[in-house]
């Protein structure tokens, strides 16, 4: 058997008092021995912060990182993967806070990433689904997957997706810091640039489930941004090959 990995669980989290001290419960006892909750808060004013203040005095494997403003959720992993490696971080998993990311997956990621560089938590493979949506959110949900894969010509059915194990050599090669993305398409970003950067990347099925409390943080912004982002990336990828060929 090989030797257990140091995990950590990055987790933004923006008004998800409700959530939050049971997901942490259920996160952390499918997590192996070596492990650490990241609790990455944007200043929530629902108490989402001091919720995690306590369970961070609580649990010696629960730390909190207090951002001043609400900045989006690429910001947020960014700093909260910054933290992990500077904690020895081997893999560094990623999740809703809001349940939709169902915990009792977190050992099936786990499992694949001992093949992987990359492990994507996908509905969309044989054995996902999405619950409790209707015919139209899910064609919308599907389309924006379908989107992202051939604007920037991948396979991956997830693209769009969250719930992710990212090792650490990553992290490191795919430059978290120059990743602009703000809402999700953070999500695609990522991904696109670990598998152009060579990194092996397999997807997991997982059942996504609406959120059963709190408001979801979906906007238009959000969505706006993915739709012309996405293309972006491909394009900026081109640009930064040509200069390196001409020497600029």
């Amino acid at each position: 058997m090989p030797e257990p990995e140091n995990v950590w669980v990055v987790l933004p989290t923006y008004n998800e008092a409700e959530n939050l001290e049971r997901l942490a419960a259920e996160v952390l006892e499918r997590l192996p021995e070596q492990r650490r909750l990241l609790i990455v808060d944007d200043n929530s004013p629902d108490g989402t912060g001091e919720i995690a203040d306590r369970l961070a005095r609580e649990r010696d494997d629960v730390s909190v990182l207090h951002r001043e403003h609400k900045e989006g959720l690429g910001p947020a992993y960014i700093a909260g993967f910054r933290k992990a490696l500077d904690g020895d971080a081997e893999l560094v998993l990623t999740m809703d806070a809001d349940f939709s990311h169902d915990p009792a997956h977190i050992p099936d990621l786990l499992g694949a990433a001992r093949g992987a560089d990359l492990v994507i938590g996908s509905r969309y493979v044989p054995g996902g689904d999405i619950a409790e949506w209707g015919p139209i959110r899910r064609f919308i949900s599907r389309g924006g997957s379908a989107y992202a894969r051939a604007a920037l010509g991948l396979g991956v059915r997830g693209l769009t997706g969250g719930f992710k194990v990212i090792r650490r050599g990553v992290l490191q090669a795919i430059d978290i810091d120059s990743v602009s993305s703000l809402g999700y398409a953070f999500q695609v970003e990522t991904t696109y640039r670990a598998i152009k950067a060579g990194f092996r990347v397999v997807e997991v099925p997982i059942v996504f489930t609406d959120r059963r409390v709190g408001t979801s943080k979906m906007s238009k912004a959000i969505v706006a941004e993915a739709i012309w982002r996405v293309p972006a990336m491909r394009v900026q990828r081109k640009l930064g090959r040509k200069q390196l060929t001409s020497g600029d």
